[in-house]
């Protein structure tokens, strides 16, 4: 399909669902809603459903790569109404197969070799098939069972001519819709265009699941699958093939005897293990690549598949988003507000009492019910939504984060419906936060960073030095040039001053906390060379400090 016929078929699409209601008319100009009235779409009678539903079907009807955008608009509450957006929930991602041929010869192009050489045996009849790719089951000459991925044939070109439209669209919101702004629709595509795109990249989506296998190596709450690097490429994705019941199939797990309340809280640990000790963390768990291993129902394990999507944090990012939860959890309100100013989520000149006293309207009435049934998802989209009236700007790298914590709460409360997913959650952050600013937290970061310190300390010198001839240079006042060296001396020996007492308190700290919990001897034996280095460095800064 060529791009003008695609655009066609788009455009009749838009006109056959009569999308053309979802445009906001009264707020672009003159010019362009004259055009907009002039269009063919009112020709067309407005179908009997709801918006949610006109646009969920369009997008069904629009083929896999709008049906991928529109799960991913779905998480989007700051953008969508509950209602459109809760329709998009149950756009499906069951598209047709390719032919099995077509299989093949994408496998024998990227691997080299005929598939009756690669596999010992394997099945043309596709075990599945997604958005953008589907999957076939083989065995290898060493009898391994494994599954193979294979990218949907012509499917870059067809995204390449859909993003070009859904830019297009993003971009007119944004320059005549007032809220475009705020609310970033050319951001939306391009997380999705970055999404998308990592998706067709197979190779990277088995570097994800080997990540992840690494993070939960030995564990007892989650199994990844391996990946067999000799047949992996970018087009074709070779992965130890799993067999469990599909978390969906409830009946299923409760034949099998398995303890409900236990699976549910796992998934919860699960999500926060990932977030906030890995800070990475698989952002596609939706049920169809979810399933369960019963082996021991009193203690059901997760088996993951699909690792196109993977989400991160930063730092300061997850720093914030425990803070802000665990102020929550104590319904500190006041801290919730100041919180969102320092993390430059809402603008710095918010004011926090006008904040504070709109959080605790949403929060207080909600916190009235028990613990089991506030839901920890929707109540994250209830602040959001309040925090729009405070020009609360779109926060990208929270988006996977919304998406994903929507999925495991709606999951956990499938599987055991007096989930309470924030008593498992708060003593989690508790821990995590003690173990971030405790002694353990500082003497770990001061042994990551501390090379690096000691490293760049010889060139200090030097680049005050250079400085201080650029200023000299510059061609302000002599009296200008001396009183801004002063200064800079004051703040150097200040600096200086600062450095010495953190690093002594942390060493002193690590210390004290060492010696509660060994013996000295050991400890001495058991140091490492840095261990001794750092002793050195802080002996020295306080003999030099004390002159």
């Amino acid at each position: 399909m060529t791009r003008l016929q695609r655009l066609f078929r788009i455009a009749w699409v838009f006109c056959r669902y009569r999308l053309d209601t979802f445009l906001p008319l009264a707020e672009l100009p003159v010019a362009l809603k004259v055009l907009f009235l002039l269009a063919p779409w009112h020709l067309f009678p407005q179908p009997k459903l709801s918006r949610g539903d006109r646009l969920r079907l369009a997008m069904e009807e629009l083929g896999p790569v709008f049906v991928k955008f529109g799960q991913i608009l779905s998480t989007r509450r700051d953008l969508l109404p509950d209602d459109m957006a809760e329709s998009l929930k149950h756009l499906q991602d069951r598209v047709p197969p390719f032919p099995s041929e077509s299989a093949r010869e994408i496998i024998e192009r990227s691997l080299g070799a005929p598939v009756s050489e690669l596999f010992a045996e394997f099945s043309a009849d596709p075990m599945a098939s997604a958005s953008v790719a589907q999957v076939h089951a083989a065995t290898l000459a060493n009898g391994q069972s494994v599954v193979v991925k294979v990218l949907r044939p012509g499917i870059e070109r067809v995204i390449k001519q859909d993003l070009s439209l859904m830019y297009l669209m993003a971009g007119l919101l944004e320059k005549y819709w007032a809220e475009g702004k705020r609310l970033h629709p050319l951001e939306v595509v391009e997380d999705y265009d970055a999404t998308i795109h990592d998706e067709l990249d197979l190779q990277r989506e088995a570097a994800n699941a080997s990540q992840l296998r690494r993070n939960f190596d030995n564990s007892s709450l989650i199994y990844i699958p391996f990946i067999d690097w000799d047949y992996t490429r970018k087009t074709v994705l070779v992965m130890e093939r799993i067999h469990g019941i599909p978390i969906a199939d409830v009946p299923a797990l409760q034949a099998a005897g398995v303890d409900m309340k236990v699976l549910a809280e796992k998934g919860v640990e699960i999500f926060f293990t990932q977030v906030f000790r890995d800070s990475f963390f698989h952002a596609d768990m939706h049920p169809g690549n979810i399933f369960v291993d019963v082996s021991n129902p009193a203690d059901p394990k997760y088996i993951a598949i699909d690792f196109g999507i993977v989400g991160t944090l930063a730092p300061d990012d997850q720093s914030y988003l425990a803070r802000n939860l665990l102020a929550f959890f104590r319904r500190d309100y006041r801290q919730v507000a100041q919180l969102h100013i320092q993390s430059g989520w809402v603008p710095p000149d918010t004011r926090v009492n006008e904040f504070e006293a709109a959080i605790r309207t949403v929060c207080e009435p909600i916190f009235e019910k028990p613990l089991k049934d506030i839901s920890f998802g929707h109540f994250l989209l209830r602040l959001f939504q309040t925090a729009r009236r405070f020009n609360m700007e779109v926060q990208p790298q929270l988006v996977l984060l919304q998406k994903t914590l929507l999925n495991v709460e709606g999951l956990g409360r499938q599987l055991y419906p007096d989930l309470d997913l924030w008593s498992t959650a708060q003593p989690f952050l508790e821990s995590w936060m003690r173990k971030r600013i405790g002694p353990a937290g500082l003497i770990k970061s001061l042994q990551t960073h501390l090379p690096a310190w000691l490293e760049q300390s010889p060139e200090m010198p030097q680049l005050v030095h250079d400085t201080l001839v650029q200023l000299r240079s510059a061609g302000p006042t002599e009296a200008q040039n001396r009183a801004t060296l002063e200064l800079l001396r004051e703040n150097q020996k200040r600096a200086e001053r600062r450095w010495r007492r953190t690093l002594v308190a942390v060493l002193l700290v690590g210390g004290a906390w060492a010696s509660a919990h060994y013996e000295l001897p050991a400890v001495a034996q058991s140091m490492p060379p840095l261990g001794w280095a750092m002793l050195a460095v802080a002996a020295g800064l306080v003999a030099r400090g004390s002159r």
